[in-house]
């Protein structure tokens, strides 16, 4: 379905298991020849400079779970056919994985010169199939899973069929092309829109576009595919005509699921696959433990994994390699990248990126964890505090209004309101290092590089710019001096001075 530009439509539920679980890199049992994804195309509706399909939905971009899903087959040889922004596509894809065979789309157009074109770099690496089974996928269908993949191949082996070809019934088949069947519901082929009689159109049987093919058939047929058609372009559609008249059998496995098969071509369609997705990431984890408060306001990538008995409040988004432990309660508002955390941890309303934090701590609300922030067990971080490259020991707490960076603080440390550890110079970063069982005053400012010792404490405003010794006290603090009337002197007509008279007259 996603090489034809389609109309999009309104996400539905399905019965289907959630890819969260079957994109995982689970090995099928059958083990293609060569997996082809093509991703030649331009992607035009989408109005933008980065390639359709290198758009991200769930935490990776659209070729990303094409790939996986195609690779859990663990094919002898998987291929990608680029085109359009050719070096950005190529550089992208040998990011995701620097095994696939990149194979370039020349200037005839079509999925059928698409697949020849793959077939071609195959040869030219030496690696050409001669015998098996060839997949045919594609770049924007990310919702595709191994499992029906697997589901494709193996009955395309078990029937030894020439050509088996992925399909669904749709209420309103639009633009897509029609499956056309024999009285005997053998597939005679497929007809695309364009081409379609009338009575053709009325068809809801409709080609998704992914096929399995019998890799000599495939080969000996995209030899005499034309591009005499209405569209001038060589249909890989034409192979399974030309399958049947050499005597294979063409089959088709239809497949409930619509959305396995959905492409994207615009950002309308790419966001309903995105909400689909996450509604099945999210629905798989609650199977799996996770109480999710409100589903709707939750979005989790299909690489995030959560343990049982953790809540997800809402307004949550957990992204990348973000891992919440058994018991742990995060939300509401709040965003993780690449964070871990440990059993029995609540995190509220925060922002954090690349952090750990441990079992039992408590971090929010309104914290900005900063990558290499390391919270240890039953630590603190508390509300308006921003942390970067810090290491916070066992149950150390860092509770409101400061910030810490490049510094390491030890054991059941507690560090006072409004504490900032000064770390950058103007060119040059700085290390701060506090000890265990550290107590800090107010408004201390640690100017890095300094190391305070275990035990030791602050004075409230202290700026502390020498070590501190164990057991030191820290203090930076002047003789306070009052300069008696100096309100009523300087601001005689003041609602403070008129405040200052009155308290001066109930005094005598």
């Amino acid at each position: 379905m996603s090489h034809h530009d389609s109309p999009a439509e309104s996400p539905a539920e399905s019965p289907a298991e959630s890819p969260a679980e079957t994109a995982d890199g689970t090995v099928a049992e059958t083990r293609p020849a060569a997996v082809i994804v093509l991703a030649a195309g331009a992607g035009t509706r989408m109005k933008s400079e980065t390639p359709k399909i290198m758009h991200p939905i769930g935490g990776l971009s659209m070729i990303g779970h094409a790939l996986a899903a195609a690779k859990g087959l663990a094919p002898d040889h998987l291929v990608a056919v680029v085109r359009h922004q050719r070096d950005k596509v190529a550089e992208h894809i040998v990011s995701l994985d620097d095994e696939v065979l990149l194979a370039d789309q020349d200037e005839v157009p079509g999925t059928g010169r698409a697949v020849e074109c793959g077939l071609e770099a195959l040869a030219a690496a030496g690696d050409a199939p001669e015998s098996g089974t060839v997949v045919v996928t594609y770049g924007d269908v990310p919702l595709l899973t191994t499992e029906m993949l697997d589901e494709l191949v193996r009955r395309h082996e078990t029937e030894a069929n020439a050509v088996t070809v992925l399909t669904t019934v749709l209420d309103d088949a639009a633009a897509y092309g029609r499956v056309l069947r024999a009285e005997d519901g053998s597939v005679t082929g497929i007809v695309e829109f364009k081409d379609a009689t009338a009575e053709q159109r009325g068809i809801r049987e409709i080609n998704s576009g992914i096929y399995a093919f019998d890799a000599g058939v495939l080969t000996r047929a995209l030899a005499q595919v034309t591009t005499d058609n209405a569209q001038g372009e060589k249909y890989l559609t034409d192979v399974l005509s030309l399958a049947r008249a050499e005597g294979g059998r063409v089959a088709a496995v239809v497949t409930e699921d619509r959305w396995q098969v959905e492409g994207a071509n615009d950002r309308v369609q790419m966001q309903a696959l995105g909400a689909e997705l996450n509604r099945r990431v999210v629905e798989a984890h609650m199977r799996g433990g996770t109480t999710v408060i409100d589903p709707a306001t939750t979005w989790i990538d299909a690489s995030v994994t959560l343990e049982p008995d953790t809540t997800v409040l809402p307004g949550t988004q957990l992204h990348g390699a973000t891992h919440i432990g058994r018991g742990a309660v995060v939300g509401p508002d709040t965003t993780l990248t690449d964070v871990v955390v440990g059993e029995g941890a609540t995190v509220t309303r925060t922002h954090g990126t690349g952090a750990q934090i441990g079992d039992g701590s408590a971090v929010g609300p309104f914290t900005y964890l900063r990558p290499g922030t390391q919270l240890g067990p039953e630590g603190k971080i508390g509300a308006f505090y921003e942390t970067k490259n810090v290491s916070i020991g066992r149950g150390s707490k860092l509770s409101h209004l400061g910030y810490a960076g490049d510094a390491e603080i030890g054991e059941q440390t507690n560090i006072g309101c409004g504490n900032i550890t000064a770390n950058y110079d103007g060119e040059r970063k700085h290390r701060t290092v506090i000890g265990s069982h550290v107590r800090t005053s107010s408004n201390t400012v640690f100017v890095a590089p300094v190391e305070v010792g275990d035990g030791a404490y602050t004075g409230a405003g202290a700026v502390i710019r020498k070590d501190v010794p164990a057991g030191a006290l820290g203090l930076s603090v002047a003789p306070q001096r009052n300069s008696e009337g100096w309100v009523e002197q300087r601001r005689p007509d003041s609602a403070a001075a008129e405040a200052a008279r009155r308290a001066g007259s109930a005094d005598e």
